[in-house]
């Protein structure tokens, strides 16, 4: 039966993905998917010769002597060929194509079990003697799960890197296909920007560790691109920000936008701490290595800053608090069903407080508590650059009171609530309201008071 044979393929890829997300956190990508069935294993061996690509398959006692025409692109100059590669010498190309597996997986598995053909080559590179996959990974997957052991792909030979990794973020984004999510553009535009660093350093005839120049030289260097050299380095911090091994607010937040354990969808993270930290608009002129050894780079110090104030948030509203086996579904309604025993007080605080539209609100009574302790002490800064000034322990404390104060507003517990105050979505103005005036839009009563920031920088422990 065919559906039988579907749905244990699907459980088979279920399997992969659970285990691989209860190791990493992360979804399952095609590099999982080869390692469960034994691929991307050898590295492949070839040589070019008057116009053909000679190659064989050694590793799998495939000796056979194959050649191929080799082809090179009217316009861009790039060579490249189609070939029939087994799994075994495929590898998932991690540096262009990030990504892990998403829902549409399952309508490929169908349609190639329909016996249709691939209309579209998956595209690979040759890295280090490595076939590198980076684009038509669920396709590879669809069929790799329904048993096809070798498939067709065109090669690129020695491609321009850069070029190549340009080209697939623009078929994720500006020429949209399947759009790439934001966490993913992000990291591909990081490697963007440092394939544009690299490159510069090249030019000017500087080691790969000569980083004298500034951000603003980048832009004017690459000219006709610097709107979106400026956007690589933005997203480099973002995303340096984001995946970086100290940030402890990761663990909270969904990457793939569908999971229900995690309170933090990357999109609300994005919209409300991201773009509340991360100014687009700066843009250094001073080295980009200036001051680092005495670790007051501005762009350094602006990461581990704000990786910081993300572990304070992680420490004290998530981290033992918030229950992913309960995770976000059906919260309220459980509370309004009275089926809500499992549903710890601080499960609910952590759950009500990560809504996109109440991570924007609070966030700016945070703002206001970071800008009013450098005004209180005499010093102008300007918020996009707030966070490239070193934090007083003094400030780190007023940040925690804040944090503290907050999760002890007696609206998160309150259960009442669930077909009221928190019954669907509501937006970033009707929380603003609450804040302001501690009573909703249609006047009911939300907080005893309206929210002071100042007040909320002060703490005494119980």
């Amino acid at each position: 039966d065919a559906n039988l044979q579907i749905a244990r393929i699907l459980q088979k890829l279920s399997k992969i993905q659970k285990k691989v997300h209860s190791e990493s956190g992360k979804s399952a990508s095609l590099k999982d998917v080869l390692t469960y069935y034994q691929g991307g294993r050898f590295k492949f061996n070839y040589h070019v010769e008057n116009g053909l690509f000679k190659y064989s398959f050694p590793d799998i006692g495939d000796n056979k002597k194959y050649e191929i025409p080799l082809f090179t692109d009217n316009l861009s100059g790039e060579k490249s060929c189609f070939i029939e590669v087994p799994i075994d010498y495929i590898f998932h190309d991690e540096l262009i194509n990030p990504r892990g597996i998403n829902n549409s997986i399952s309508k490929l598995i169908k349609e190639f079990d329909k016996k249709n053909p691939q209309l579209h080559l998956s595209l690979t590179r040759l890295d280090e003697g490595k076939i590198k996959l980076f684009d038509g990974q669920h396709k590879a997957v669809a069929q790799i799960l329904l048993g096809t052991r070798k498939f067709v792909v065109r090669l690129f030979i020695d491609p321009n890197i850069d070029r190549l990794t340009e080209t697939n973020t623009n078929a994720g984004s500006t020429l949209r296909q399947i759009a790439f999510d934001k966490s993913i553009m992000r990291q591909l535009n990081n490697t963007l920007y440092l394939e544009k660093v690299k490159k510069y350093q090249e030019e000017h005839s500087l080691s790969e560790d000569n980083f004298s120049f500034s951000e603003q030289q980048l832009i004017d260097f690459f000219k006709g691109d610097g709107a979106n050299i400026k956007k690589y380095i933005i997203d480099s911090i973002k995303h340096n920000i984001t995946n970086s091994n100290n940030n402890k607010l990761k663990d909270y937040i969904d990457f793939d936008g569908k999971s229900k354990e995690l309170p933090i969808s990357y999109s609300a993270f994005d919209k409300t701490i991201l773009s509340a930290f991360v100014s687009p608009k700066i843009v250094l002129s001073t080295p980009i290595d200036f001051n680092s050894d005495e670790g007051l780079n501005p762009r350094e110090l602006e990461i581990d800053q704000i990786v910081h104030v993300l572990n304070i948030l992680a420490e004290i509203i998530y981290i033992n608090k918030f229950i992913p086996e309960i995770g976000t579904t059906r919260v309220e309604k459980k509370i309004i069903d009275k089926k809500d025993t499992d549903i710890t007080d601080d499960h609910l605080v952590a759950f009500r407080i990560s809504k996109e539209e109440i991570i924007y609100n609070w966030l700016q009574y945070l703002k206001m508590v970071i800008k009013a302790y450098f005004t209180n002490t005499g010093k102008i800064i300007p918020e996009e650059k707030i966070f490239q000034t070193e934090f007083p322990s003094q400030l780190w404390n007023n940040i925690e009171n804040f944090v503290k104060n907050l999760i002890l507003l007696p609206l998160w517990k309150d259960r009442a609530m669930a077909n009221t105050i928190f019954a669907g979505k509501n937006n970033y103005d009707y929380w603003k309201v609450i804040f302001e005036t501690g009573k909703s839009v249609d006047g009911a009563i939300v907080l005893a008071k309206p929210l002071n920031f100042m007040d909320m920088i002060h703490y005494e422990d119980i």
